[in-house]
């Protein structure tokens, strides 16, 4: 108890006298030790990195999720260690309702496909969205916070610790200022009666505040080369953050061009559509120019998955997408005939849904 309530003590005493030093500093009561040239130019370079990667975190958090009501969540859900539910992003749920749009209206309709069509485009949309979100959060969202969380909670609480060693060694300094002042006064202005007592008092106290100063130095010196040790790996920071930048660019990059063939496919589609919906409106009025006919036992089907041709024999397919399948004499049962636009190929029975 004795010694908790004496480092209580002690504690407290060098917290008013780095209390005292500040308020005098601020008042220019005080002489300030000023760090080196070096030092300042690496602690202003690394404040301006953790400005500018605190401002390009939180924008990349807003252009990835839009909806500030949606990143509290995800706050809320990070403080308390649980994982946030999956939202479907907003061009999913588009899509599905322009599919249940379809599906009331009438499939059979030209608006009704239409609306199949943009549909099934803008789930997939959607998803690559989702996907790209998923792939920012962790190519430069993830590195930018680990910097703020981490190499720079490190640095403030050097840099902390060094600013209170500056304050104990400038205490020092005006400690041994007093005392030497103190003993020179003595020394211009002796008292006869006391000189020998008040002298050696005086210049022990010298010698003391001395002994402080040289230990406070030491300390300083110490904990000056730490931080900028630290403040120093900030060009490391830099180039890692560089890589994150060309991680982001680059899945940024695949999910812009995956959307512009998922546009593409959409437009070609809705061409075909429109296209054959002329064709049958001339057939009703009696205009000439039979429409192509399907292969006999031709049928519709919904894809369910993505897939991707092994070969030329084979068709690319996105999900949620319409196309024509039929069967040729001899074919796996595994496979159908499937025709999308002016592409034909061998597609999997798995990844289809007939429809009727």
């Amino acid at each position: 108890m004795d010694f908790n309530m004496k480092k209580l003590a002690s504690g407290a005493g060098v917290f008013f006298t780095r209390a005292v030093q500040f308020t005098e500093e601020r008042l220019g009561q005080a002489e300030r030790t000023e760090p080196d040239a070096d030092l300042e130019r690496l602690a202003g370079r690394a404040d301006v990195t953790r400005l500018w990667t605190e401002r390009i975190c939180r924008q990349t958090e807003v252009l990835l999720r839009p909806n500030p009501g949606v990143r509290m969540e995800e706050f809320l859900y990070e403080k308390l260690d649980r994982t946030a539910p999956q939202r479907p992003a907003s061009g999913q749920l588009l899509g599905r309702h322009m599919e249940d749009a379809a599906r009331s209206l009438g499939p059979e309709l030209a608006y009704g496909r239409g609306l199949l069509l943009v549909g099934a485009c803008e789930q997939r949309l959607g998803r690559a969205e989702r996907e790209f979100s998923q792939v920012s959060a962790v190519a430069l969202i993830g590195p930018l916070r680990d910097f703020l969380e981490g190499d720079w909670s490190l640095i403030t609480k050097e840099r902390r610790l060094l600013e209170n060693r500056r304050l104990d060694l400038d205490a020092c300094k005006a400690r041994l200022r007093r005392a030497q002042a103190a003993e020179s006064k003595a020394a211009t202005q002796p008292d006869f009666q006391e000189t020998r007592p008040r002298n050696y008092v005086l210049s022990a106290s010298a010698s003391g505040a001395g002994d402080e100063l040289q230990r406070a130095q030491a300390e300083f010196d110490q904990q000056a080369e730490v931080t900028k040790l630290l403040l120093g790996d900030i060009s490391s920071t830099h180039v890692n953050h560089l890589r994150c930048l060309h991680e982001f660019v680059e899945a940024q990059a695949a999910y812009y061009k995956q959307c512009h063939l998922h546009m593409e496919d959409l437009q070609k589609e809705l061409a075909c559509g429109s296209a054959g919906g002329s064709g049958q409106q001339g057939e009703q009025s009696g205009g000439g120019g039979d429409p192509p006919s399907p292969p006999p036992g031709s049928r519709r089907a919904r894809v369910l998955f993505d897939y991707d041709a092994a070969d030329a024999s084979e068709l690319s397919l996105y999900a949620d997408q319409l196309i024509t399948v039929y069967t040729v004499p001899g074919m796996d049962s595994d496979w159908l005939i499937g025709e999308r636009e002016n592409h034909r190929g061998r597609v999997p029975v798995t990844y289809l849904e007939l429809l009727s």
